[in-house]
């Protein structure tokens, strides 16, 4: 008999039309034996609760709750991890389109390497559902990670939550979320990392839709700085605020905090006091900052040769990072 995968679905105002192509795409699994659990987080939308009521109804393989005021999203997949019982869990968007393979072929993969998660290569569609990128770990630099590689998993998270299928050990020690916990993609993969490992699928077995809803959404870094500019302005103070709260805070040093709260052997909490320390040194630099080694040992991996040079930019030469954020529209 096919291993049971539950699919924690989190919704928040879903696009319906959208909903429905996904979870049609769930439905349509080439593995059968799915437990679809989904959340919505009060989106306070009848149609939403009617569409999703209606499918629940039609088939048993579908559990539905609604939240009774919003958690955020990060709350909502801790909810949807509490309910899940199966040995493999999944976690999924509400706008994207699974291939009918997915499921499959990560679990294959998942038994096959005896590993506790395995992250999968998607495609970049529009509201269309027409194709933007055709490989989105080349499009976004994406860590090609196999095995134990904790100092890597510590500094970034390893594929797109969505494309993600782990072990119920994983989940067992994601929980309960401590209150730094800001990526729950992220946080399982560290977990996993320093359990039996990570491994991923480089073929694309989904459709990653972009839209201007998405919570992230696989901007790119030109998108963001056009975002923060219209906020905040195209002064050096502004970009320097950029670099450090945004992107050094947000993207790399709280997930840092996130995984010290998580790590269990004491060689792993030390990389984290040394990252956290490296971290809070380049905050400091509004010019210059010579020390590359520490930003290779940490960060650098496969298949990241033009986000690391990006990212040295930004982090040791923020002067030169200020004349990109100048020029970006």
């Amino acid at each position: 008999m096919e291993e049971k995968v539950d699919i924690l679905v989190a919704t928040y105002k879903p696009n319906i039309t959208f909903l429905e192509q996904q979870i049609e795409s769930i439905l349509n699994q080439t593995h059968k034996n799915i437990h679809i659990i989904i959340s919505d987080d009060c989106s306070g939308d009848e149609n939403v609760e009617k569409v999703l009521k209606q499918y629940a109804k039609k088939d048993e393989r579908i559990n539905f709750y609604v939240q009774e005021k919003n958690l955020g999203y990060i709350k909502n997949f801790e909810f949807l991890l509490k309910q899940s019982k199966a040995n493999y869990v999944a976690f999924c968007d509400q706008d994207d389109i699974w291939d009918k393979q997915k499921i499959e072929k990560t679990l294959e993969k998942l038994k096959q390497k005896d590993v506790d998660l395995v992250y999968c290569n998607a495609r970049h569609i529009n509201e269309k559902n027409e194709l933007i990128h055709s490989n989105y770990f080349q499009y976004k630099n994406m860590p090609l990670v196999k095995g134990k590689n904790k100092i890597l998993a510590i500094s970034r998270y390893l594929g797109l939550g969505c494309s993600q299928i782990f072990t119920a050990t994983v989940r067992e020690k994601m929980l309960p979320y401590t209150n730094l916990v800001m990526a729950h993609d992220w946080l399982a993969s560290f977990v996993a990392s320093e359990g039996k490992g990570v491994d991923y699928i480089e073929e694309p077995l989904f459709s990653y839709r972009l839209h201007t809803e998405n919570v992230f959404g696989g901007r790119s870094l030109q998108q963001n700085i056009s975002r923060w500019k219209q906020e905040y302005g195209k002064s050096y103070q502004s970009y320097l605020k950029y670099r450090n709260e945004n992107v050094i805070d947000k993207a790399y040093l709280n997930g840092a905090k996130m995984c010290l709260n998580y790590a269990k052997e004491q060689k792993d909490k030390e990389i984290i006091y040394t990252l956290i320390h490296y971290y809070e040194k380049i905050k400091q630099s509004k010019y210059f900052n010579f020390h590359l080694m520490k930003y290779m040992r940490f960060l650098g991996g496969k298949n990241m040769v033009k986000k690391m040079i990006k990212e040295i930019i930004i982090f040791h030469m923020p002067i030169f990072g200020y004349f990109i954020y100048r020029l970006e529209k």
